[in-house]
């Protein structure tokens, strides 16, 4: 006798043969959206040949291959996208548009006399936020697919710093403060890095998104590198953001409650048994004038206020600089953003801020929004004594992450 045959009906086969095309489809997608994020991120990050102190790299690297990667990384990244994007389609938003308009003003700057290199910052910052805008038909996705390609990009930028700690060991701790030894990452890059790994990673197993033995791994090493870069703004918003993030979460996850409570029981026992300590490594070995005139921040930012302007550099600045006053590093992107775009840049950077803030209370409670939350007062908190809101840099690509989580889910097919 023969065996019967099973007749599939062809309305199934069809479905089988679709579906894989379309997963096969789907991970290219975030596999080329998961690099070229990565690539931005590399575009960001600072290179000179010696690491912050004037040591020598590892492997020396020629300033101009240095250069090359970083600045070859953004039209790198462009082009990516677009092979997934082909159709160049754009998901409007407001926080987009708000960084639209600094491109906007950015471009008005150089119709005046300007140096070479403002012309040239302009364009790449246009390129940056093209890139981003891109991006955006793939924001609201419920797989969290940004927030995943962020946390990918800073371990792989944490792990050159880590690798760099056995191989030279003095190097990477220049002047006792853990940096970049591979790569010229200096230890305010550094403690970014670390604290916006250690805030999501803790805001992802509040949410139930990762297990108690990942997460307490990579807030281990996390942590640990934060605290040897002796960076006091990155801890300080770090801080801000977890406890902005888990009183969101606080009545929809017991896991924040138990949190809480676990943390306000340590901060009382430190705080009677360990207060010195804290003090000595907030101190950083500088004397009280030191710390009233903010390392030095404080001279820098008085003669920003004090340089004759016309009433138009009053509303829209010089145009975008390296963010440096007389040699001197600003650190303020308040007073930074003031410089180079004037009130008019002041304005759309406070205006990024709020918006995603309001947005983010606007959203019912989760882990969506309690992400959002952290990123922003994160950015908020550091704004004051960092860089970054009026320039391409990691502080945008922490805010484009928290924008993309405050977005709807589209929920037709991808544009790819």
């Amino acid at each position: 006798m023969t065996s019967p045959t099973v007749t599939v009906p062809l309305r199934l086969r069809q479905g089988v043969l679709r579906s894989r095309p379309a997963e096969a489809t789907e991970r290219w997608v975030r596999r080329r959206i998961t690099i070229a994020w990565f690539l931005l991120v590399v575009d960001v990050l600072p290179f000179s040949p010696k690491t912050w102190t004037g040591q020598s790299l590892i492997i020396p690297v020629p300033s101009i291959v240095g250069k090359l990667i970083t600045q070859g990384a953004l039209p790198a990244a462009l082009l990516l996208v677009m092979s997934v994007n082909r159709r160049l389609l754009l998901r409007p938003n407001v926080y987009m548009c708000l960084l639209s308009l600094l491109i906007i003003e950015s471009f008005l700057l150089i119709l005046e006399p300007q140096h070479l290199g403002t012309m040239y910052r302009t364009v790449r910052f246009a390129g940056f936020v093209a890139t981003l805008w891109l991006l955006t038909p793939w924001w609201g996705r419920r797989d969290l697919l940004f927030v995943r390609a962020h946390l990918t990009a800073l371990f792989i930028a944490l792990g050159t710093v880590l690798l760099g700690i056995p191989i030279a060991h003095h190097t990477a701790f220049g002047e006792g403060r853990l940096g970049g030894a591979f790569w010229p990452l200096p230890p305010p890059q550094v403690a970014h890095i670390t604290a916006v790994m250690t805030g999501l990673v803790v805001v992802l197993w509040l949410g139930g998104l990762l297990s108690g033995r990942v997460t307490l791994t990579v807030v281990l090493i996390a942590l640990a590198s934060l605290l040897l870069t002796h960076t006091r703004t990155a801890l300080v918003g770090m801080t801000a953001g977890i406890i902005v993030a888990g009183l969101s979460l606080f009545k929809v996850r017991a896991r924040a409650r138990k949190l809480f409570v676990t943390l306000f029981v340590v901060v009382s026992i430190g705080a009677l048994t360990l207060s010195g300590v804290v003090t000595t490594y907030l101190a950083r070995g500088e004397n009280s004038q030191q710390l009233g005139n903010l390392s030095g921040r404080a001279t820098v930012w008085s003669q920003i206020l004090v340089v004759p302007r016309n009433h138009f550099q009053v509303l829209f600045g010089f145009g975008l600089s390296n963010l440096s006053f007389n040699g001197l590093s600003v650190d303020s992107n308040w007073l930074g953003s003031y410089l180079d775009l004037g009130l008019f840049g002041v304005l759309i950077g406070a205006a990024i801020l709020l918006f995603l803030l309001v947005s983010a209370f606007l959203q019912p409670p989760g882990v969506r929004r309690a992400l959002a939350l952290f990123l922003v007062a994160y950015c908020l908190v550091s704004s004051f004594t960092e860089t970054g809101l009026s320039e391409a840099s990691l502080y945008l690509l922490d805010l484009s992450v928290a924008a993309s989580l405050l977005v709807p889910p589209i929920t037709n097919r991808s544009p790819g």
